[in-house]
C-alpha cells in the first residue's frame, strides 16, 4: 500500500481506499487460515479466489451469476476493461480521468501486487525478492507523468520495504528458540524481540535506501548512455541513443527530446522551398484540460497514389505549385510518424504506411518506425495572403474536437484573450495575428526549456498569466487555447523546424530542432500554421501571418500582400535583435552551432577525467589528513596511541602483515624483524612505551614517542621496494581499514537503537512480562 502511493499522480478517485480495503481483507484471511493450521499451499489459492470475488463484486457485479458467482462473462468484461484502461494509459498523460475501467485497473494492479508480495514474503519466506514487485507500480507513472515523479513518493515504499525485511528477520530468528545473546540485562526467557532481532533487515534496507539516495547526488551529471534512456538501440552517427516520438503522447516525447543533452542528426532533406520547410509529424486536436493528444480517428487510408486534398481548401489545387523533397531519416530518430511537409500531395512510402484524411499525417500500420527510411514526398506550396485570410468567414469547426474549450478553463484566461483581441473588430484572422504578436513581442514572454510543468490547464494558466516562461509546447498550446476561446478551430502541430542549410541544397535537421506550433482553421483555406514562439527560438513568423489592416500594437507597420516563400523575409511588426548568435538566419532556419572540440565532447572528457582523479585521490586524502592530525598532537597518552596507529598504517601501506591481535611487545618484536639493526632500540622503546601506557598504572602520561615513531617509519620506508612506496603514496591500502571501521560503527549504532527500544519496552510493559 505504501508503494501504491506512486500512482496518486496518475489515477483519480477512491482507488487507494478500495485497494487498502481489499488488501487488508485478503491479508486477514491469510492470517486466519495460518492460525487454523491450514496447509500452506492452500492459503494463497483461497486468497486468490477471495480477491477475484471481491473485484467482481466491486466492479463487475452485473456480469456475475445470481450477483454472486463470477462466470465467463465476468472474465470477458474484465479483459475488455483492462484493454480500455491500457489504451487510455497509452493515449493520455497524467492525471487520468476518474473512469471505472481505470479505477479497476489501478485496484487490480495494487491488489495483485499485494497478493504476490504476500506469497513471496510469507509463503515462500523470500521477503527480499518481493521488493522487485514494487517496480510494477512504477511503470505506469514512469510512462504517463509529465516531468517525472516527486522524490518524496519514493520514501514510503522504501520504509515499507525496510519494515518488511525487519519482520522477515524477526520471523526467521524467532523459530530458533529463546534469546541467548543481545539485550542481556533483560529477561533471557522472553521470546525473541522484533527490535533486537530485526537488525539484519534494517541494515540491509537502510544501506539500499542510502545508496539509492546518495548515488544520484554524487553522480548528478551522468550521461544518458551510462544507464540508458528507455529507448531502443540505434546505430546512427550519434551516440546510439537517439530519440523517439510515439503515437501515445507525442507532446511528452517532444519535451524529453528537446531537453536531451545530445543534439544528434534526425534527418536530412533536399528540395522543397528555397528557405527550407517545416516537417510535421502529427497534429494534436483533442484537449480535455489535462493534456493535448490525438483525437479518436477512423480507419486510415492506404497510400496508393495521391493523398486526399487539404481539409478546408476550396480553391483549384491544379493551380497551386508543388515542391518535391527527398527525405533521409537517420536510425537515431524512431517514430511511427513520418516527417512530411504540410499539406502532403504524395509520398513514396507505400506498403506499411497509411495517412489520416483530416490531419494528413503519415503513420505506420504495424508499429514499425521511420528510422533509416529514405523517401520522396510532394507537397502543395500553399501561400495564402493576409487578405484571403482576413476575408475568410469561419462558421464552424471541421470536426468535433478543435473548437472545444474545456469547462475548467479559468475565467482569467478568457478575459485576457478578449483583452488582447479587442482591436480585431471581430475578425478572426486579425485576432489571431494579435495573439501571435502578444506571445512574440508585447506579452513579455521568455523562451526557456526549463519549464517542466507541461501544457495542462494549470500549467497554461501559470504560463499565460504569471510565469510567462516556457518553450514551444507552452507557446503553441497557449495560442491554440486562446484561438478556440474566440471561436477559431485550432490544433497543435508536432514536428521539426526547417533545419540548417548546407552544401548542395541539403538541409540538416537535428533532434533539438523538434518543435510545436499552432494550426488555425480558416474556411476556404484550411489549416494555417502560426508561430507564437519568440525570436529567441524561431527568427521569423510565416509571411501570411501579418495583419491585413493596421496592427494596433504596431501602428507604423506596413502589411505585405506579396505571396513569398515562408521564411524568405522577416515579419513586419516583429522586432529581432541584431547579430544574436542564438537566432536563426534570415531564412528562418535556426542556426545549429557546429561547436568546437570542447563542446563536442572535450569538456565532458575533461570533467570525467577530473572526476576519476578526484575519486582516486580519496584514499590519499584520508591518509594525509589522518597522518597530519596524529603527528601534530602534543605528547601524551592520546598522542602515543596516534603514533602507534600511524606506524601500523604505514606498515599496512607498505604491504606488511600487521596483526591486530598481538600485544604491543609481540608487535615490537615483529617490527624488529622488518627493520635494520640500528632501528631496533627505537622500535623496542616505542612498543614498551605503548605497553606501559596501556597496562602500567604508574606510566608517564607525558611520554614523548615522536622521535622513536619517526625513526621506525623512516626505516620502514627505506626497506620497502620502490613499487610499494609509490602505491603507499598514491593508493594507500590502510584507508580500507577505516571504511571497515565506519561500517562497524554504523552497525554498533543500530545495535544501540535496538537496545534503546528494548529498554523502553521493559520500562513501559513490565507488568505484562511479570504476569506471564
Amino acid at each position: 500500500m505504501l508503494g501504491s502511493l506512486v500512482l496518486t499522480p496518475v489515477f483519480s478517485g477512491p482507488f487507494l481506499f478500495i485497494s487498502a480495503f481489499l488488501c487488508a481483507l485478503m491479508t486477514g484471511i491469510g492470517v486466519l487460515l495460518q492460525n487454523l493450521r491450514i496447509p500452506r499451499v492452500v492459503v494463497p489459492i483461497v486468497q486468490l479466489l477471495v480477491l477475484v470475488e471481491l473485484l467482481s463484486l466491486f466492479f463487475l457485479h452485473a456480469t456475475m451469476k445470481f450477483g454472486l458467482f463470477p462466470v465467463k462473462a465476468t472474465a470477458i468484461e474484465f479483459n475488455a476493461q483492462m484493454v480500455d484502461a491500457m489504451d487510455s494509459i497509452n493515449r493520455f498523460s497524467a492525471p487520468l480521468p476518474q473512469d471505472p475501467h481505470l479505477t479497476l485497473f489501478a485496484v487490480s494492479v495494487i491488489t495483485a501486487t499485494g497478493f504476490l508480495i504476500h506469497v513471496i514474503a510469507v509463503q515462500l519466506r523470500q521477503a527480499a525478492w518481493s521488493g522487485l514487485l514494487l517496480l510494477i507500480m512504477y511503470t505506469v507513472p514512469a510512462a504517463t507523468v509529465h516531468g517525472g515523479l516527486p522524490a518524496l513518493l519514493f520514501i514510503p515504499p522504501a520504509i515499507g520495504y525496510i519494515v518488511l525485511l525487519s519482520a522477515e528477520g524477526r520471523s526467521r530468528l524467532s523459530r530458533w528458540g529463546r534469546r541467548i545473546s543481545g539485550v542481556s540485562h533483560l529477561d533471557a526467557a522472553e521470546p525473541v524481540e522484533a527490535s533486537a532481532l530485526g537488525q539484519a533487515g534494517r541494515r540491509i534496507g537502510l544501506s539500499v535506501v542510502a545508496i539509492a539516495a546518495l548515488l544520484p547526488a554524487l553522480l548528478p551529471a551522468l550521461p544518458e548512455g551510462v544507464v540508458g534512456n528507455g529507448l531502443a538501440g540505434g546505430s546512427g552517427n550519434g551516440n546510439g541513443l537517439g530519440a523517439s516520438i510515439s503515437s501515445t503522447d507525442p507532446m511528452l516525447d517532444m519535451g524529453k527530446n528537446l531537453k536531451r543533452g545530445a543534439n544528434d542528426v534526425a534527418l536530412t532533406y533536399k528540395g522543397g522551398p528555397a528557405g527550407g520547410s517545416y516537417l510535421r509529424l502529427t497534429a494534436l486536436d483533442l484537449f480535455d484540460g489535462n493534456t493535448w493528444r490525438i483525437a479518436p480517428r477512423s480507419a486510415g487510408h492506404k497510400i496508393g497514389g495521391d493523398l486526399t486534398p487539404p481539409p478546408g481548401y476550396t480553391g483549384d489545387l491544379s493551380k497551386v505549385p508543388q515542391t518535391t523533397m527527398e527525405i533521409n531519416v537517420t536510425r537515431d530518430f524512431r517514430s511511427q510518424f513520418a516527417p512530411v511537409p504540410y499539406p502532403t500531395h504524395s509520398i513514396s512510402l507505400k506498403r506499411e504506411w497509411q495517412y489520416d484524411a483530416g490531419a494528413l499525417d503519415v503513420v505506420s500500420t504495424n508499429g514499425s518506425i521511420v528510422a533509416g527510411k529514405k523517401y520522396k514526398v510532394t507537397s502543395y506550396d500553399l501561400q495564402p495572403t493576409p487578405e484571403q485570410l482576413h476575408d475568410s468567414i469561419t462558421t464552424g469547426g471541421p470536426d468535433q474536437y478543435t473548437l472545444i474549450v474545456p469547462r475548467q478553463t479559468p475565467t482569467d484566461i478568457k478575459q485576457k484573450t478578449y483583452e488582447i483581441t479587442a482591436a480585431a473588430a471581430d475578425n478572426k484572422f486579425e485576432a489571431a495575428v494579435l495573439i501571435q504578436n502578444w506571445f512574440r513581442s508585447s506579452g513579455g514572454f521568455t523562451y526557456s526549456t526549463d519549464n517542466a510543468k507541461g501544457s495542462g490547464m494549470t500549467a497554461l494558466e501559470d504560463f499565460l498569466l504569471k510565469n510567462k516562461q516556457g518553450y514551444c509546447e507552452q507557446f503553441a498550446t497557449g495560442m491554440a487555447l486562446m484561438a478556440r476561446i474566440i471561436g477559431i478551430p485550432a490544433r497543435v502541430g508536432i514536428g521539426f523546424l526547417p533545419g540548417q542549410a548546407g552544401k548542395d541544397g541539403e538541409f540538416t535537421v537535428r533532434m533539438h530542432d523538434m518543435h510545436a506550433w499552432p494550426e488555425l482553421y480558416f474556411q476556404g483555406i484550411g489549416w494555417v500554421r502560426f508561430e507564437p514562439t519568440p525570436s529567441a527560438r524561431v527568427a521569423s513568423t510565416p509571411n501570411w501571418t501579418v495583419a491585413a489592416g493596421p496592427d494596433p500594437t504596431s501602428p507604423t507597420t506596413a502589411p505585405t500582400a506579396v505571396a513569398t516563400t515562408p521564411g524568405s523575409q522577416e515579419t513586419p511588426g516583429v522586432s529581432k535583435p541584431r547579430h544574436d548568435p542564438s537566432l536563426g538566419d534570415p531564412t528562418g532556419a535556426p542556426v545549429v552551432d557546429s561547436g568546437n572540440w570542447f563542446t563536442k565532447g572535450g569538456g565532458q572528457a575533461i570533467a570525467g577525467t577530473l572526476a576519476v582523479l578526484l575519486v582516486l585521490c580519496i584514499p590519499w586524502l584520508i591518509r594525509t589528513l589522518t597522518r597530519r592530525k596524529r603527528l601534530l598532537r602534543p605528547p601524551g597518552r592520546e598522542a602515543a596511541e596516534g603514533l602507534w596507529a600511524e606506524v601500523r598504517d604505514t606498515s599496512r601501506d607498505l604491504g606488511l602483515d600487521w596483526s591486530d591481535i598481538s600485544t604491543p611487545r609481540q608487535t615490537g618484536q615483529w617490527l624488529m624483524t622488518k627493520l635494520p639493526e640500528e632501528t631496533h632500540p627505537a622500535a623496542r622503546r616505542l612498543a614498551r612505551g605503548i605497553e606501559a601506557l596501556r597496562y602500567a598504572g604508574d606510566a608517564n602520561p607525558e611520554l614523548d614517542l615522536r622521535a622513536d615513531a619517526a625513526a621506525v617509519r623512516a626505516a620502514l620506508w627505506s626497506q620497502a621496494p620502490t613499487r610499494r612506496r609509490w602505491r603507499a603514496r598514491l593508493l594507500p591500502p590502510s584507508w580500507r581499514w577505516y571504511l571497515s571501521r565506519g561500517t562497524t560503527e554504523a552497525s554498533d549504532l543500530l545495535d544501540e537503537f535496538d537496545l534503546l527500544l528494548a529498554r523502553l519496552r521493559s520500562v513501559i510493559l513490565p507488568k505484562r512480562r511479570h504476569a506471564n
